[in-house]
């Protein structure tokens, strides 16, 4: 059963949720011209979170700390002014996206994984840190924030204590959001404004969390739209993503604004098919095998430690049995050395001895009679 909220607090939630996150864009082409070209996806890929990623693929923002561990990916809030958060660089028209992840406790601390373009339209799964019966689904279109309903939680088990696959699926007709293969929410094209707020524009992945209970940072009613006053006292506070699927509805290799106007309708974004044979960039470093370093920063400080540890270890024994090696060989030398001298010494003597018996005419013809 969907729970509603119809309290003056939860009528921000839909405003206050995603203006004040992580949300922003480095040009609007609803009223920006010059926009450059968006990467396209054009295809589908599975990211592990615990195991190797590209830098090229998903970048990092904010401040706050972000590690790559053999559990998952970890966005970590250590002290006021944390936001630590990551997108792709490849862009969806139309697609299924798939986080599973855990959400961060904490009062104040908002977990989120939104699709957005850059003409600010948005659909999103969020959580705050201390609802453990509800997670919050919203979209919005092209930034506008006239209808402060478009929010709606949903019951569910506690997000903070499991590992769950929160899943959007967009077309041109619909928007579907799934927990764990179940649907909870459907979206129809013509449910928002007539198709005027319907998130219809190229899209990349954000994840992240935030303190919307940051009374320095925030105003009262988004601190108290995300559960109240974060004590910072009480940190950290940490979201964890394990794994992300990402497939794009379209074959392109590129999503052109050329063609856009204020409208900011589907029709007007320009896509950009591959020749034959070629692929996205995207897909392209993909599928390249992971580098060294990736892999480095993959593993967990830990695991770090103990590789360090483990190679020391090794150089060390190396260098204990090169010394031992040399010490033995330098022994060795010495005791054939010393044979060799005194077998030398031996000869010397026998030679000076004979040379005595020599001049001694020990060896000569003796007396004649």
């Amino acid at each position: 059963m969907v729970s509603f909220t119809f309290s003056a607090v939860a009528l921000l939630a839909a405003l206050l949720s995603t203006t004040l996150a992580q949300t922003h864009t480095d040009c609007n082409p609803l009223n920006a011209t010059g926009c450059p070209n968006m990467q396209a996806l054009g295809g589908n890929a599975t990211f592990h979170f615990n195991d190797t990623m590209s830098d090229s693929i998903w970048k990092e923002k904010n401040a706050g700390k972000i590690d790559w561990s053999s559990k998952g990916t970890t966005f970590t809030i250590e002290g006021r002014g944390d936001s630590p958060m990551i997108q792709s660089t490849f862009y969806l028209f139309f697609g299924r996206v798939s986080v599973i992840m855990k959400a961060a406790a904490g009062q104040g601390i908002v977990s989120s994984a939104i699709l957005q373009s850059e003409c600010l339209d948005e659909i999103d799964w969020e959580f705050l840190g201390t609802n453990t019966t509800h997670v919050l689904t919203n979209y919005f279109g092209k930034g506008n924030t006239t209808d402060y309903t478009r929010g709606k939680d949903y019951p569910m088990d506690p997000p903070q204590e499991a590992f769950h696959n929160y899943t959007i699926d967009w077309t041109r007709e619909r928007i579907q959001w799934l927990i764990d293969g179940r649907m909870l929410r459907e979206l129809k094209y013509e449910e928002a404004l007539g198709g005027k707020n319907y998130p219809q524009t190229p899209m990349n992945i954000r994840m992240g969390v935030w303190s919307g209970g940051d009374v320095e940072n925030n105003d009262p009613y988004t601190v108290e739209w995300a559960g109240g006053e974060t004590d910072f006292k009480q940190a950290p506070f940490t979201m964890t993503v394990q794994e992300v699927y990402a497939q794009d509805y379209t074959t392109a290799t590129e999503y052109s604004w050329e063609n856009m106007d204020a409208s900011g309708a589907w029709e007007k974004v320009k896509v950009i098919e591959p020749k034959e044979g070629e692929k996205s960039e995207a897909l392209q470093e993909i599928e390249k095998p992971h580098g060294v370093r990736n892999r480095w920063e993959a593993l967990s400080k830990g695991a770090k430690i103990a590789i360090i540890a483990s190679v020391i270890g090794f150089i060390v024994i190396c260098a204990c049995f090169i010394t031992f090696c040399c010490i033995k060989q330098r022994r060795a030398g010495r005791r054939e050395f010393a044979a060799l001298q005194a077998e030398q010494n031996k000869e010397a003597a026998e030679l000076l001895e004979y040379k005595r018996q020599m001049a001694s005419g020990k060896f000569g013809y003796g007396n004649q009679i």
